[in-house]
């Protein structure tokens, strides 16, 4: 067999595996119609056939999602389950004191440690105007398949992240994707004093499915090999795990799997990094695919209800 025969040969199995791939997406698509206008988005099916919807934490994100910032819940930080709903007017009304009773109290009523942490969190549909960011994530599935890559990624992140704000991050992140100077400058994007290309949503969205091709998939891959998991790139689990590589860094993301060891399956896996810590790995990590989770149930909500106030639309399967 000679080398234009390899050659062949080679480029037939990787058309063979994007068709796969097309195939896989395609199944996983849904058209979107209203007023005439088409958009296609990704279905939140495994999310509920796999009874993530269930978990308290997703649940809990999507109440916080879907509250105003006039009101906040309170919960109990290791399992987010909400005890009680204040005004934020009556809540700050209290003083340290009166607050810290309070929190007592709901320890003792739900028979917690006294160490046990009471969070007060505040509504934040202000930041989350799905409305608004409804209309970008057509483009931003189109533009992951364009550079094929699994558009979830790109719903999934334009959810979390509300580009319709444009906001920057404390940390530095910034445009649809909130990539960070260097990581955008490492995918091609030009960023400078004069030039900032995340600004520009089809090149922000290219050095996203970039970044996450290039070294979130595969780092992902080699943590979870390590640590001894199988997986599917199909699996919810393992795209929720490759969230969290392309928000907290492989580094923090192997050190808090390390930290947990070897759990009964993926969903047990990401359950678990949802309680712990580890290097960089805080709070802010943990919630990182909660918030992808509760977002995506909030679209599935808006699309598949005949009378949302949010958006009005019907779907079909594409």
């Amino acid at each position: 067999m000679n080398k234009y025969s390899l050659l062949f040969i080679s480029f037939f199995i990787v058309a063979i595996s994007s068709a796969q791939q097309l195939v896989r997406w395609d199944n996983e698509k849904i058209e979107v119609s209203k007023n005439n206008e088409n958009n296609i988005v990704m279905a939140a099916d495994a999310i509920m056939t796999e009874n993530w919807h269930l978990l308290p934490q997703p649940l809990f994100w999507k109440s916080i999602m879907l509250l105003s910032p006039d009101s906040c819940l309170v919960n109990i930080a290791a399992n987010r389950i909400v005890v009680a709903r204040w005004s934020m007017k009556d809540w700050q009304a209290q003083s340290e004191g009166q607050k810290s009773l309070y929190k007592d109290s709901i320890r003792k009523l739900y028979n917690l440690p006294s160490g046990e942490i009471i969070y007060v969190t505040t509504g934040k549909n202000d930041f989350y105007k799905f409305a608004e960011v409804y209309p970008s994530l057509s483009k931003g599935v189109a533009a992951f398949e364009d550079n094929n890559v699994d558009p979830w990624y790109a719903q999934s992140i334009l959810l979390i992240e509300s580009p319709a704000q444009l906001k920057k991050s404390v940390a530095g992140a910034y445009g649809a994707f909130q990539l960070m100077p260097g990581v955008a400058r490492a995918q091609g994007l030009t960023v400078n004093r004069s030039v900032d290309e995340r600004t520009d949503f089809d090149k922000s969205a290219m050095g996203a499915s970039k970044l996450i091709n290039r070294i979130c998939i595969p780092e992902a891959k080699r943590i979870l090999q390590a640590n001894g998991y199988t997986y599917s790139e199909n699996d919810l689990w393992f795209r929720l795990f490759v969230l969290h590589v392309y928000h907290a860094g492989s580094g923090n993301v192997q050190a808090v799997v390390n930290k947990i060891g070897k759990v009964e399956n993926g969903q047990e896996l990401i359950k678990a990094m949802w309680q712990n810590t580890a290097a960089s790995f805080g709070n802010s990590s943990q919630n990182y695919t909660q918030l992808a989770l509760a977002a995506q149930l909030i679209l599935h909500d808006m699309i598949n209800s005949g009378d949302c106030s949010i958006y009005k639309c019907s779907a079909s399967l594409k």
